[in-house]
């Protein structure tokens, strides 16, 4: 039995002869809190939101792939293979009868189906085909500006990897998903940025000042919000004309979603506004004579800004579908302009979608990434609610 050293005898190396006081490491840890910023408190609060972080992990990572895109996908956006329409997915293996070869796929054989009018394609087992890394392939403009020919993953020589599949043009359904998450990603983006500035500003100006500002823009944020989305995106959609380039579809798009989307933001910021513009520090910034955008832009709206944050990042899946959804309608992007609900057209034709069910593949990160979205929103809302 081990005893305790006797009164006044030294305690052995690495044992602190400070008593244990919880009310002392109570007030350690409020000094820490006390001395930390809003942005730390925040960081602190989400860092314990597990699946908030792995999400914005998520979202960094495809973010920078669509940066690569051209660097990560293993073929061009249009490069195509006339031998290999409708070509199903194929396999990634490691080992070939019992022994370890590295990533490889088999080749294949295609043969017509007159009786249902279809390509059959038949893997050749004896015939491992290793896949190539970092190597020349398709010429491509990364980000249009930097001329490259690398390669992350090549198809083997004399070989092909479709991982995802073909289209009926036989161009490569991974690459184009990659090639188009540069639209649909970035079209979200924008169109929050849109709603974040008329959100700001429409809400700042209804709850500073009141009174028939107020009322008018409430009866427009009603009138707005009472009519259905698809619908509306529909009509301002087809408004655009057909001799428009993409560039400029593009840009309409986004306008178009912007525009349309900063009601529930302005809402969010009036009612912020019509609590706080009665506090002290305003009534003392009027009296020493600053102009209300001063007291909005540097008094009121930062106090809050987190919560902003919070709600533009649960806009941003919303934005994301409605690019898709007029896309996929045939009202939205236009080829040669590549995203993924120009992709899902692709699968609008029950009929093809029975004969090639791989064509719904862009449906998945589409899903993916609006759960990303909104697990991260959740995240961001409980770090910026101060009573958590």
């Amino acid at each position: 039995m081990i005893g305790l050293p006797p009164p006044g005898a030294p305690l052995p190396h690495g044992v602190s002869q400070a008593p244990f006081d919880p009310v002392a490491d109570q007030a350690a840890e409020g000094g820490k809190l006390a001395e930390a910023s809003q942005l730390r408190i925040m960081w602190w609060k989400f860092r314990r939101h597990r699946i908030a972080l792995l999400s914005a992990v998520f979202l960094v990572l495809i973010y920078l792939s669509a940066i690569f895109a051209e660097f990560l996908a293993p073929y061009g956006l249009h490069s195509r293979d006339t031998a290999n329409i409708y070509a199903p997915p194929q396999r990634v293996h490691l080992f070939h009868e019992g022994s370890f070869v590295g990533p490889f796929v088999y080749g294949r054989s295609m043969t017509l189906d007159m009786e249902n009018l279809r390509r059959v394609y038949t893997e050749d087992r004896s015939n491992p085909q290793k896949l190539r890394f970092f190597c020349r392939g398709d010429e491509y403009l990364l980000m249009g500006l930097v001329p490259g020919q690398r390669h992350l993953v090549c198809p083997p020589e004399n070989g092909t990897v479709f991982l995802l599949g073909t289209d009926r043009l036989g161009r490569d359904i991974l690459s184009r998903i990659i090639h188009g998450a540069r639209i649909s990603l970035t079209i979200g983006i924008l169109g929050v940025a849109m709603s974040f500035v008329l959100g700001i500003v429409i809400g700042g100006l209804a709850g500073y000042y009141g009174g028939w500002i107020d009322a008018i823009v409430q009866r427009m944020i009603e009138v707005l919000q009472s009519i259905p989305s698809i619908p509306l995106w529909m009509a301002l959609a087809a408004i655009m004309p057909v001799t428009w380039s993409p560039l400029l579809v593009y840009a309409g798009i986004t306008v178009i979603l912007g525009m349309l989307d900063w009601t529930g933001l302005a809402r969010a910021v009036r009612s912020k506004l019509l609590a706080l513009r009665e506090e002290d520090y305003v009534q003392a910034a009027q009296i020493l004579g600053a102009s209300p955008g001063r007291i909005i832009g540097r008094h009121l709206v930062p106090g809050f800004m987190s919560h902003l944050v919070a709600s533009a990042t649960l806009t941003i899946p919303g934005m994301i579908l409605g690019e898709t959804a007029l896309s996929f309608l045939g009202l939205g992007l236009r080829p040669p302009i590549t995203s993924w609900g120009i992709l899902l057209t692709e699968a609008r034709s029950v009929n093809t979608l029975a004969l090639y069910p791989w064509l719904l593949f862009p449906v998945i990160p589409v899903t993916l990434v609006i759960l990303a979205f909104n697990f991260l929103g959740d995240g961001l809302r409980d770090a910026a609610d101060p009573l958590r």
